[in-house]
């Protein structure tokens, strides 16, 4: 079980999550039949396909194919890791998680820090609103165009130039001042212990869920650093928190692209002309975290630099970082501002439209990949092309195998002369489309077993009923099988969604979940499902007598049979042909 949480409070957790209850408080479900429909959250349609089933505490979209139980659609629609989900479920059903064992040692419990940075940052927002040294932070952002209702929604605060406030109000005694130490709120210098930041307007930084996890300062005035981060905590990484991606997410269900920029102010301002779908890192290159975050979320990200020299080295960093994960399944594209122009004072000189239309003239990874390396070189010679395809190459090799690298591939071949890539032959091509067309309009006898139990498992004690010589089989998923009826057995009144999250470790969990909603499924009553069910055990069941019977006859000599084996011969009736498995 994913973060060593036991099975069983898992199994709790879900019995007391009421899935129409979740989904319904972010969703407009009405109700269709036995089931609940509502417009699909995770694709663009005009007919709702989208629907909830509360027998089965499960979703499906009959459009996009998206599905799962209440952890799956938190992980989905909030965009949480597995655990975040956990947590949030256990929060809604009064429950807490177990702190003991292998799961305490594996999950420290940092909510003392959360709360503590929430806190600190509640502290900061009434600073800037009733400090006497405040209105100096008030006319630096009045002075940077931004309103105080954009302020308001990323939580803005000020830290005071003087004394240590902080220190003063959250460190009363020992194990505070470890916490505040822990969090990066505090520094020390030659035993003096002190506020981190002061005399700064302070950015909180929030996680996915929209807890805070650290600060960003900016001075007021001059003085240096001019911006100051929090440092590495335990729950602040700078190589994967992403500015701005939590209220990004709240003021857009889905992203027809994400903006990568370099500033916060520059989140903000874009935010601010309604340019909702910007974020930054944070005094660090884009890394492979961030972009793989980023890739999840977006068919299209745009990376948005200075166009002077700083920006454009951090432009091909970031391509640096990207060639592994570019398919060419998600557009990642590059662009350059005129020099002197962040994305803050552009969008004020430009406005909202001006600066999309620079986003759409934004740079393909592939045009940027190409321009960037032929630029010191004279490509209209033999020997520049010569030296521009040797520079190229190793990058190229770093781009994941498939259509999108060896596109490129062509394209270095037809800017160099060279001869192109050996395309795949006709007859690799022709067995791949056989492979296609034998697949079978069914999954196996065993998966049809899975499937029915998944979808139904109030049929087990049918199965449960026959004769089990199936789990003699060695034919594939057998074992999922027996797991699955072992489950059922110990536990009868499980649902399709708690059924499930039983295993979701398992290298197959997205098999399963598929063959819980498989076709063949939706014509079946309650009638045909037990029928259809008990048909292929006894198919199955069948199938391992064949086999072993088989293995009996082709021993060499009858003498060496058994008399077990020869009354199982006798009792053979060898006028029915047996059906074979699929």
């Amino acid at each position: 079980m994913a973060g060593r949480l036991p099975p069983e409070w898992i199994d709790q957790l879900l019995a007391r999550t009421d899935l129409v209850e979740l989904i319904g408080s972010r969703l407009q479900l009405r109700k269709a039949g036995r089931e609940f429909q509502a417009q699909c959250p995770f694709h663009v349609e005009k007919t709702p396909s989208f629907y909830v089933s509360p027998i089965k505490q499960f979703y499906h979209c009959f459009g996009c194919g998206a599905h799962g139980n209440a952890i799956g659609f938190l992980m989905e629609y909030d965009r949480l890791a597995f655990r975040e989900a956990v947590e949030e479920l256990a929060e809604r059903a009064g429950l807490e998680l177990p702190h003991d064992g292998d799961a305490a040692q594996s999950a420290p419990d940092y909510s003392p820090l959360y709360r503590l940075l929430d806190a600190v940052a509640a502290y900061y927002r009434r600073q800037l609103r009733e400090h006497p040294d405040a209105p100096r932070a008030v006319a630096y952002l009045k002075g940077r165009g931004l309103s105080g209702e954009i302020a308001a929604r990323f939580g803005l605060g000020y830290a005071p130039a003087h004394g240590n406030p902080l220190l003063n109000q959250f460190g009363s005694d020992a194990a505070a001042r470890a916490r505040l130490q822990t969090a990066g709120l505090i520094s020390e210098r030659e035993g003096q212990v002190y506020d981190k930041f002061r005399d700064r307007v302070l950015f909180p930084i929030r996680d996915r869920r929209g807890r805070i996890i650290g600060f960003g300062g900016r001075i007021i005035g001059e003085g240096k650093p001019k911006y100051l981060n929090s440092p590495e905590t335990p729950i602040f990484h700078k190589g994967r928190a992403l500015y701005g991606l939590y209220e990004a997410q709240r003021a857009n269900r889905t992203f027809a692209a994400l903006i990568v920029v370099e500033g916060y102010l520059d989140v903000i301002a874009l935010a601010q002309f309604g340019i909702t779908n910007a974020v930054a890192t944070l005094g660090t290159a884009t890394t492979p975290e961030h972009l793989s975050q980023l890739l999840k979320l977006a068919p299209e990200i745009v990376f948005c630099f200075d166009g002077d020299r700083a920006g454009r080295a951090a432009a091909w960093k970031a391509l640096e970082t990207a060639l592994p994960l570019a398919t060419g399944h998600q557009a990642l594209r590059f662009l350059f501002l005129p020099e002197g122009d962040d994305p803050d004072t552009l969008v004020r000189r430009d406005g909202a439209e001006g600066f999309r239309a620079r986003l759409a003239q934004a740079q393909p990874l592939s045009d940027f990949l190409f321009e960037h390396l032929s630029a010191d070189q004279d490509t209209t010679t033999l020997d520049g092309r010569a030296r521009f395809a040797s520079q190229l190459q190793p990058y190229l090799e770093r781009l994941p195998p498939g259509l999108y690298r060896e596109l490129l591939l062509q394209r270095l071949a037809d800017y160099t002369g060279a001869p192109p890539p050996r395309p795949p032959s006709a007859s690799a091509a022709r067995r791949r489309l056989a492979a296609q067309r034998a697949q079978p309009a069914r999954p196996s006898l065993v998966a049809q077993a899975i499937a029915l139990l998944l979808d139904r498992p109030d049929l087990a004690p049918h199965a449960l009923a026959l004769n089990a010589d199936w789990k003699r089989s060695t034919q594939r998923g057998i074992d999922v099988l027996i797991g699955v009826l072992d489950r059922l057995g110990a536990t009868p009144d499980l649902s399709t969604a708690r059924l499930l999250e039983h295993w979701r470790e398992h290298p197959h969990f997205g098999y399963l979940q598929q063959l819980s909603i498989a076709p063949f499924l939706r014509d079946l009553d309650a009638s045909g499902a037990e029928a259809e069910l008990i048909d292929a055990l006894e198919r199955l069941n069948n199938s391992v007598r064949e086999t072993e019977w088989r293995h009996l006859l082709n021993k060499r000599r009858p003498s060496d049979w058994t008399p077990e084996e020869r009354a199982q011969l006798a009792q053979h009736d060898w006028s029915v042909r047996e059906p074979q498995p699929d």
